[in-house]
């Protein structure tokens, strides 16, 4: 059992060791220790074996002891056995001495980390602690600086707080020093904490007493702004002293603003301008936040414009009157001197404004009304005592276009007050010019009474178209001479010198196409026309104008009357189509509608009413739905009717009736037999007893043909020649005559109709010799053919003119012809 626990002890250690699986494995520490450890014990023997036998010998030598007795040998021999079994033992007890060893140093290196361990576990239980007590520390030391920080906010948001609670003081004493100037940082730094502090008050209403030291931040407010208006009053009295002192001594002379304006009223208040620049723009900056700051700069503005209300408005205002006194006759002078001043004025007045303030004012707009107010009260008086149509047409041209367009519209922020002015004059000017345009209409157009020459027609256009032709001629003989036809001595000569210009210019013009050949109330009223379209407002215009052509057209239809009962038919008719015409011609410009609206009452349903009144008395005042009165008030309501007035289209409608009445006596002046035997025969029943009849026999059918052609004959040529002579214008003439023209060959195609229709023989048709339609259109050519090929006197004149006008033969081209036939009078 020794053996096997022997054995099994060694196979054990040997597989302490073993390469597959180990007991007892070692790590590369331990395996160097046991390494160490061999050589040691190695190097031990090594030196033993060298010098063995020697100290062996000597050993030998010192312990052999005598041996005397056998008990001495027998002690000595067990001795010796003892010594050599010891020594045999020796590897084997000294491994055994070193594995005691190892174990003591194992069982004390044991009880060292037991200890340690011991120790181990005090420190990890002392550390645990110490942690819990640090981690406790810690937590604490947060809270508390935690407790600390917030502590701190509170502390700095109460001391925070109360900061504006304890400024008043401060910022009074500082308001109250007197080296504090108002024109300094530090004096707007106390403003600023003046005003942060009333903004924290207002925001903070609920706490305790807020409203108190709210009352004393204002009281502190308004005593800075007090200091401010002491301040600026003070600077703007010195400036203006300055100012009004030169001004005393230089005297009141109507010249003194122009000469002395930029030198004395702009300089001082200029210079002066530094001093108050930084503190109406530190006021303007708060005055857009804060109400008291926006008072105190108009109450700023306000003094300011007093003061320039002081310097510069007598100086102004004495300027104005001096030019009124100097240019009292000329009102075009007048106005345009004053307007020119006063935008001087206006635009210095704003540049110095804004050497003080930033943005313009109502205070500043006040102060330059007023300057212009002169204006207005200086000038409005001589404009309406104008009675002049051009000076008010030219006064007006000046306000709105030289004035208002030119320079206003150019500069409409300083000088707003001057376009404002103007306007106003513009507007007096406007209606004195309606005033005395209505005036003058009334007077010069309506109730004109012509005078003798003006009436004198044809003989009046004879003479001038014989003039003309004498200037013309006199032209082409000397051309160079014809600077001595002008002469400016009297108004014939200047017509004169107009018919040499146009003879010149278009040399078979009519002296019917001259202006100076048109009658009088159609010159005047185009004349103001023109003016007053330059001048007046478009609305205003157009009311002006049908009025105007009404009365024109009233005019022209009664000196028509007029040249009628003085000459012939003819003459009227056609003096009054030729001046529509021109009336018509000359309005076709003007870019204005000319129709006004014209509103009315109708008082029909009032008649109406009325006669239903009385229709029913018993229904008067009864009570059922049927009540007479109560319908006659309901019913009884006038209504008011708007009724629109064209100028254009009453010349169109007064020129066609003009055309038709002419081609309607024209007609009857060349076939007026033949036009009542036709429509006397086309009355008569039955047709075919008509040749029965004494009046329509074929004798006196022939005499009524005959007659008819002989009027043709004799009337023809001279019509055509007034119309030549009046209208001046072949195209227009064709239009005319070519009705006519038809009439006259309609009645003779109604006479041959007739002829057929009635039953009369072909000796009867022989016996009236009525000609054709293309017969009698041959005759009235030949017949106009014969008035421009010899000289003809004009329908109704009587003695005939020394020279008369040759016109030319001319055919009507094909595209007048379309043309005529195009249009309708």
């Amino acid at each position: 059992m020794d053996t096997m626990s022997l054995k099994e002890i060694q196979s054990k250690l040997l597989l302490w060791e073993s390469s597959e699986n180990p007991l007892a494995p070692l790590n590369s520490d331990q395996r160097e220790a046991i390494l160490d450890l061999e050589s040691l014990i190695l190097g031990v023997n090594d030196e033993g074996g060298e010098n063995g036998p020697i100290e062996k010998e000597t050993v030998d030598q010192k312990s052999i002891p005598s041996v005397d007795t056998t008990y001495d040998f027998l002690e000595w021999y067990e001795r010796l056995c003892d010594d050599n079994m010891k020594t045999e033992d020796v590897p084997y007890q000294c491994y055994y001495k070193q594995l005691e060893d190892r174990r003591n140093e194992c069982i004390s290196l044991n009880e060292q980390i037991n200890e340690a361990m011991s120790d181990l576990h005090k420190l990890t239980e002392q550390y645990n602690f110490v942690s819990n007590k640090t981690n406790a520390l810690h937590n604490m030391s947060e809270q508390l600086l935690a407790d600390q920080n917030k502590l701190s906010g509170i502390g700095d948001d109460i001391k925070k707080r109360l900061h504006y609670f304890t400024q008043v003081e401060h910022l009074s004493q500082r308001l109250n020093s007197p080296t504090m100037s108002v024109n300094s940082d530090a004096f707007f730094n106390v403003l600023a904490k003046i005003d942060e502090c009333l903004d924290y008050m207002r925001e903070n209403s609920n706490y305790k007493e807020s409203h108190t030291y709210l009352v004393k931040y204002r009281h502190l407010q308004n005593r800075a702004i007090s200091v401010i208006r002491s301040y600026v009053n003070h600077v703007l009295d010195h400036a203006t002293e300055q100012v009004l002192g030169p001004q005393e001594d230089a005297g009141s002379e109507e010249e003194e603003y122009v000469d002395t304006a930029y030198a004395v009223f702009f300089g001082k208040f200029q210079a002066a301008a530094p001093k108050l620049r930084k503190v109406i723009g530190e006021i303007e900056q708060r005055a857009e936040t804060n109400s008291d700051y926006a008072s105190l700069l108009s109450d700023m503005e306000r003094e300011y414009a007093s003061r320039r209300r002081r310097v510069a408005g007598g100086a102004v205002g004495g300027a104005v009157g001096g030019a009124a006194r100097r240019l009292a006759r000329d009102s075009c002078a007048l106005l345009r001197a004053c307007c020119s001043l006063l935008a001087h004025a206006c635009r210095d007045e704003c540049a110095l404004y804004h050497h003080f303030f930033t943005q313009s004012s109502q205070a500043l707009e006040e102060y330059l009304q007023s300057l212009c107010n002169g204006l207005y009260e200086t000038l409005r008086p001589h404009i309406i005592h104008i009675n002049h149509l051009e000076t008010l047409a030219e006064l007006c041209v000046i306000l709105r276009i030289e004035v208002i367009e030119e320079q206003v519209n150019n500069d409409p922020v300083s000088l707003r007050a001057l376009g404002m002015c103007a306007g106003a004059l513009l507007q007096d000017a406007a209606e004195r010019l309606v005033f005395r345009a209505h005036v003058h209409l009334r007077a010069d157009v309506l109730l004109y009474r012509p005078a003798p020459g003006d009436l004198a027609y044809p003989n009046k256009l004879l003479m001038m178209e014989q003039i003309a032709l004498s200037i013309q001629e006199q032209s082409l003989k000397r051309s160079d001479s014809r600077n001595s036809m002008v002469s400016d001595v009297s108004a014939t000569s200047q017509e004169v010198a107009n018919i040499n210009v146009e003879a010149q210019r278009r040399p078979h013009a009519s002296p019917a196409d001259l202006h100076g050949m048109w009658y009088p109330t159609v010159r005047r009223t185009l004349a103001a026309l023109s003016r007053l379209y330059r001048c007046l407002e478009k609305r205003v215009f157009q009311g002006l104008a049908q009025e105007a052509i009404s009365l024109c057209v009233q005019s022209v239809d009664t000196a028509a009357r007029l040249i009628t009962a003085n000459a012939t038919s003819v003459d009227g008719e056609l003096f009054q189509i030729k001046h529509l015409l021109i009336l018509r011609e000359q309005i076709a410009p003007f870019q204005v509608d000319f129709v006004i609206k014209e509103t009315t009452l109708d008082f029909s349903n009032v008649k109406n009413a009325a006669y239903g009144l009385i229709q029913k008395p018993r229904q008067i005042f009864s009570l059922s739905s049927n009540n007479a009165l109560l319908e006659f008030l309901l019913e009884g309501t006038p209504m008011v009717r708007e009724h629109l007035l064209d100028s254009r289209k009453e010349v169109d409608r007064q020129l066609k009736s003009c055309c038709e009445t002419f081609i309607k006596n024209a007609t009857e002046l060349l076939a007026g037999p033949m036009a009542v035997f036709t429509e006397k025969a086309q009355t008569f029943t039955p047709i075919d007893q008509l040749k029965s009849e004494p009046w329509a026999t074929p004798e006196q059918l022939a005499v009524v043909v005959k007659e008819v052609q002989k009027r043709i004959k004799a009337h023809l040529a001279p019509l055509q020649r007034s119309m030549q002579l009046y209208l001046a214008n072949k195209e227009t003439e064709f239009i005319l005559f070519k009705p006519i023209r038809n009439n006259v060959v309609g009645y003779f195609v109604q006479i041959e109709q007739l002829l057929v229709n009635a039953g009369y023989s072909y000796e009867d048709t022989l016996i009236v010799a009525c000609p054709t339609p293309e017969q009698i259109s041959v005759f009235i050519s030949s017949a106009s053919l014969i008035s421009h090929s010899e000289p003809v006197l004009p329908y109704g004149t009587k003695a005939k003119p020394s020279v008369v006008r040759k016109p030319s033969v001319t055919s009507v081209p094909e595209k007048l012809e379309e043309k005529a036939t195009a249009e309708t009078v």
